[in-house]
């Protein structure tokens, strides 16, 4: 008797700890466990908008991070710099678990990029967001997320709000599938964004080379390899994405591309200084430094 009730209890227990671990995984989206601590008053707000989307044939949001002092500049126009999530995100997910404020407020207070309007896309496609698959940043069977991103939300933006027009002061980039979506996208609206940059992302996709920036790239006409800047990071713990990011700087040292490579430490996982959430929040420091570069060196002063 003593037996089968150590059983059942046993039993009930390895059903208790797999039910809370599937709602941790596969609900929650295995949240960090020590994710980056945020500041209370970085003078920045993160706002969410919607719009009627075409190409998606319903209404979608962003979120938006208009630069501290737009509101008493109303003559001035801005820089633009689109962040796109990974898999199981959403347009919250830079400013809820990447401390994405305090990152740009530190860059604004240093001087490392000039105040920009920052743009956070939901770019899930028609299944919505899981842990189970990566979103399709393409124009595909689950909706024209490429269109989207690519082409619709920045007529939007434009229309919205002060933007600098020309494609040089456009930066889109993003993390893990998102690195992959800014240049899949990117690439192919390079009338709309002339820098790019990946953290821990990939450059061949499971679609096929239609949807492979490692592709793609080496298919841009030689004015168009001019004009664009890059930005590349991976974690070594990452080896996959480490391997996809350096054949991708291999081709873009071979074509001539304006860019720069980083290996770092650490890469995706729940838990440590240099992992998952952490590893986002430290490197977006480097990405958007790269970015602001670019922007100064066209003139744009913060």
């Amino acid at each position: 008797m003593k037996i089968s009730k150590l059983l059942i209890s046993l039993v009930g227990a390895i059903a208790l700890l797999t039910t809370a671990g599937y709602y941790y995984v596969f609900i929650l989206g295995a949240p960090q466990l020590d994710p980056p601590k945020k500041e209370a008053n970085t003078g920045l707000k993160f706002q969410l908008a919607t719009f009627n989307s075409q190409a998606m044939g319903a209404v979608r949001n962003y979120g938006v991070i208009l630069p501290p002092s737009y509101s008493k500049n109303p003559q001035k126009r801005y820089p633009v710099i689109f962040l796109l999530h990974g898999g199981h995100d959403d347009a919250r997910a830079y400013a809820n678990k990447y401390a994405l404020l305090d990152v740009l407020h530190e860059l604004y207070q240093s001087g490392k990029l000039p105040l920009s309007i920052v743009i956070t896309p939901d770019g899930n496609d028609n299944r919505g967001s899981s842990p189970l698959y990566d979103p399709d940043y393409f124009d595909g069977p689950n909706g024209k997320v490429g269109t989207l991103i690519g082409s619709e939300l920045v007529q939007v933006v434009k229309s919205r709000y002060r933007t600098l027009e020309e494609p040089q002061f456009w930066a889109l980039g993003g993390l893990s599938s998102g690195g992959w979506g800014a240049f899949n996208i990117g690439l192919r609206y390079l009338n709309n964004f002339q820098i790019l940059f990946s953290h821990s992302g990939y450059f061949t996709d499971d679609s096929g080379s239609q949807n492979s920036p490692q592709q793609i790239v080496q298919q841009l006409p030689v004015k168009d390899r001019k004009r664009l800047r890059v930005y590349l990071d991976a974690g070594v713990n990452d080896t996959n994405l480490l391997a996809s990011t350096k054949a991708f700087n291999e081709t873009l040292n071979k074509l001539g591309i304006a860019h720069v490579f980083y290996a770092f430490p650490g890469g995706h996982g729940l838990s440590g200084a240099d992992i998952g959430w952490n590893y986002f929040h430290k490197h977006l420091k480097d990405s958007l430094s790269y970015v602001g570069e670019q922007f100064k060196k066209l003139g744009v002063r913060s």
